[in-house]
């Protein structure tokens, strides 16, 4: 059995055949640089980090391309607010997304271009699309007409007969067809511009993603992705002028994430609850986070509210307690050696019940309860052996490497234990007296060592309530300042 999407243009699971057998071309719509990402970015992003890594664990050579839109409206009237160059705008935030997404493990693409590079490209792609009568000049604008593309509204299962304009897409009377789109814009004075057959102007939004996805990978590749706000219209736009200009079927999987609400509301400015990945990371460890956004399938909405991720930390806080006692009992991993190969058949039996969820439409909710089974597993490890002894050590080693493959894929457990717990938020810190805590640990060794098991329990009792977990391993008792939800 091989990998399976839900494909959007399909409406339904697909096996995954690329084009040309063991390569994949993937294609992500990236920001629009004219603000700090928000959680919703976050999620997008870091889903198809997931499945970029997966998709090499399982042998494929993966093109990944993710573009930024350095060239928008909205970038413009940021930098008029601003009194900056809109050039310097997008710098900034080009700058500050890496910034943002480097503590949450998401990878640079391999390719990562800017609309602005392109443009040549895309005054190229228009002069075809008139030359072929799917767009028309209206005084320095050009658009595309969707009355001329049959197959347009096919994405996102819309009948071109049903539509009309809406909030998203801008009424002008210069149009032919309410729904037909800019792919090119007169000048406005003070605003950049670029000489073109039809005067000076700048590209439309979704005019830049064809041209980039082309030049890249060509008429036709594998998977397009990107947030589920982007299907209608930016997506189906996308396909309708990519085909009209350069034949082929454009992408082959249309694979798009869920939304992203807060406390079960749209993330809107105007509603106050429009959070950034900066302000989140303030609060939240960065592997909490990105556990959080991995902790729902990525195609159903994820709710962020305060109580769902502390509830996410404490299981990442156990997975690392349990680490941590293997570390304890037969020392540390050399984490370079681990290797994620999911290309060969004879897989342990957990890594391939692991493939088998990741392979149903990238299912990692499924993959993060069986990662917590086997975490189960390794401390009933430890707990049933007070001496391990060379086979027990052995059988150990290998449920940590299991589970290191597993969490690598996902981007989760890349910190050595005792830096995760030093990296979480310190909250508890200020009303722990360490001297103590410390002092209570050894009253209670000397009541074990006496067998005084009342006393013992007690002080252990006396410890939770200071939220204190007592841990005792064969080199001795270890505490911690407990996290919980």
């Amino acid at each position: 059995m091989g990998i399976t999407f839900y494909n959007t243009a399909a409406r339904r699971k697909q096996d995954f055949e690329p084009l040309t057998p063991g390569k994949v071309g993937m294609y992500v719509c990236g920001v629009t640089v004219y603000d700090l990402c928000h959680i919703g970015h976050a999620r997008s992003a870091v889903v198809f980090d997931v499945l970029v890594r997966y998709l090499r664990a399982r042998g494929f050579n993966v093109t990944y391309v993710r573009n930024f839109t350095d060239i928008d409206d909205k970038i413009i009237n940021r930098a008029r607010e601003l009194g900056k160059d809109p050039k310097e705008v997008a710098e900034t935030y080009i700058k500050a997304f890496y910034e943002d997404m480097e503590p949450l493990g998401v990878g640079k693409a391999d390719i990562e271009p800017r609309a602005t590079e392109h443009i040549p490209g895309m005054i190229e792609m228009i002069r075809t699309l008139i030359e072929r009568g799917h767009a028309y000049v209206a005084g320095g604008d050009v658009l595309f007409s969707v009355e001329s593309f049959p197959g347009y509204g096919a994405l996102s299962g819309r009948r071109l007969e049903d539509m009309h304009a809406g909030s998203r897409v801008a009424v002008d009377e210069k149009k032919r067809h309410p729904l037909d789109f800019v792919l090119w814009k007169a000048a406005k004075p003070g605003e950049p511009q670029w000489e073109s057959p039809w005067g000076p102007g700048r590209p439309g939004w979704h005019i830049e993603c064809s041209v980039m996805s082309n030049h890249y990978l060509g008429p036709s590749f594998d998977i397009h992705g990107g947030g589920w706000d982007l299907l209608f219209p930016h997506h189906e736009n996308e396909r309708a002028q990519s085909i009209a200009a350069n034949g082929g079927e454009f992408a082959r999987y249309w694979v798009h994430n869920g939304f992203v609400t807060v406390e079960s509301e749209k993330m809107s400015k105007s509603l106050g609850n429009f959070l950034t990945i900066r302000d989140a990371l303030k609060e939240f460890h960065p592997e909490v986070l990105r556990a959080f956004l991995l902790s729902k399938h990525y195609r159903s909405p994820v709710d962020f509210s305060r109580g769902a991720v502390l509830a996410i930390q404490s299981g990442l806080v156990r997975i690392y307690r349990a680490l941590e006692r293997v570390e304890q009992a037969i020392g540390p991993v050399d984490r370079a050696e681990l290797r994620a190969d999911f290309s060969k058949n004879g897989l342990p039996e957990f890594l391939g019940r692991f493939v088998e969820i990741m392979d149903d439409d990238l299912n990692t909710a499924g993959a993060l309860g069986i990662i917590f089974d086997k975490v189960r597993k390794i401390n009933r490890v430890m707990d049933s052996a007070s001496d391990l002894g060379e086979d027990g050590a052995l059988q150990l080693a290998k449920e940590r490497e299991e589970l290191l493959i597993a969490g690598g894929i996902l981007g989760l457990l890349k910190r050595e234990p005792g830096h995760f717990f030093d990296e979480l938020p310190k909250e508890l810190e200020t009303s722990i007296n360490r001297e103590e805590i410390e002092r209570l640990i050894a009253e209670r060794a000397e009541a074990r060592a006496r067998k005084d098991w009342a006393t013992a329990d007690a002080i252990r009792e006396r410890l939770k309530s200071m939220g204190v977990v007592v841990e005792d391993t064969p080199k001795g008792t270890i505490w911690r300042i407990d996290v919980q939800a």
